[in-house]
């Protein structure tokens, strides 16, 4: 990232200014322990109720729970005082990311590389991509819209008006784009999993947040925020451990399907940010509010992604591995976009402007 876009400290933690180091080692970790300890794995991945991987919803709720706290729902009062960046978020999220998600998917696995991949083994790795692109970043935007000194109410506005559409838009579009790629949809296991890892986080941290505030305002809020923040960041780090652990095997053994994975997620992510970046400049939306709506458009909620991915196909299914390999992209991905913007932000008008 570039010296001269942020401050010194924008308001970052160790935690964040070194995300890439952390995943990466985490990744790491994952891998050798995978590799070293299988049978530990294979007892972890082992521990189901209902298709439900315990140890992964535990880590997945450690790590969504405090974001949710921070959801502001009053926030979306505010909808309406500068519509133009969420209409680009909001149309770029549910009318085009799944669906250009999915004809990649399609264009890559069932004809592209159809001679590198058996036919079952793709029809998995559409359906994996198909859930990430259907899930529209959360907990993250938070750190990509601080890396470009985003307005914060205004992203706060974005992931609370994406958070409602979620819980009730997500099970449906996963449904259909995998219906029309002849995937066969539990539905019952795809609404459970919504149900466990967004609507009753979103309804915990609601009332953790109302609590909070009666008893000592914002402050209250941030004060618990700061104290759960250490159990969200051992949640990820430790969520991509056990994920490349239990993957390990498959992408020691094959990593030429990583790279085959990957090249979707990569041509969709800067795809996506692109579309919103440049719709954004071209309807004058100030940098401040343009940086966040393309990045979280572009960011993928890969925590529910391998979630429903291991609910519905298993921990060890091609859909779970190609949402791993999500993981895997991502955070370069996001990390390169974030100095990318703070390099162009000349291209947008200040508020100041506008005004």
């Amino acid at each position: 990232m570039t010296g001269t876009s942020l401050p010194a400290a924008a308001g970052l933690g160790t935690f964040e200014r070194w995300l890439s180091v952390w995943v990466a080692l985490a990744i790491g970790a994952g891998l050798l322990l995978g590799n070293l300890f299988p049978g530990l794995f294979s007892f972890l991945a082992s521990l189901e109720i209902a298709s439900v991987n315990l140890p992964v919803a535990v880590l997945i709720w450690a790590m969504v729970y405090p974001m949710m706290v921070g959801v502001d729902f009053g926030a979306l009062r505010q909808v309406g005082d500068k519509p133009k960046g969420l209409v680009v978020t909001l149309v770029v999220n549910w009318l085009i990311k799944p669906f250009t998600m999915a004809a990649l998917g399609v264009i890559f696995f069932e004809y592209v590389f159809a001679g590198l991949i058996p036919p079952d083994d793709a029809q998995a790795y559409l359906a994996g991509v198909i859930l990430l692109g259907a899930a529209p970043c959360t907990a993250m935007v938070f750190v990509w819209s601080n890396l470009t000194r985003g307005d914060a109410t205004y992203t706060l506005v974005q992931v609370s008006v994406n958070d409602v559409i979620m819980v009730f838009a997500f099970a449906p579009i996963v449904a259909v784009l995998l219906g029309v790629t002849d995937i066969a949809v539990p539905w019952d296991t795809l609404l459970l999993s919504v149900g466990l890892y967004v609507l009753l986080p979103l309804v915990a941290g609601y009332f953790t947040r109302k609590g909070l505030v009666a008893k000592g305002g914002e402050a209250a809020v941030e004060a618990f925020k700061a104290r759960v923040q250490p159990f969200s960041i051992a949640g990820l780090l430790l969520t991509v451990v056990l994920l490349f652990g239990f993957q390990g095997e498959v992408i020691l053994e094959r990593p030429l399907v990583i790279v085959l994975i990957a090249i979707p997620l990569l041509i969709q992510s800067y795809g996506i940010f692109f579309l919103a970046y440049l719709a954004a400049r071209a309807w004058k939306i100030p940098f401040n509010i343009a940086a966040p709506c393309a990045l979280i458009g572009t960011s993928n909620f890969f925590e529910l992604a391998v979630a429903v991915a291991i609910s519905l196909f298993g921990l060890g299914s091609g859909a779970a591995l190609a949402t791993v390999v999500g993981v895997l992209v991502e955070v370069p991905v996001m990390l390169s976009l974030v100095a990318f913007a703070n390099r162009t932000q000349h291209w947008f008008p200040s508020e100041k402007d506008i005004s």
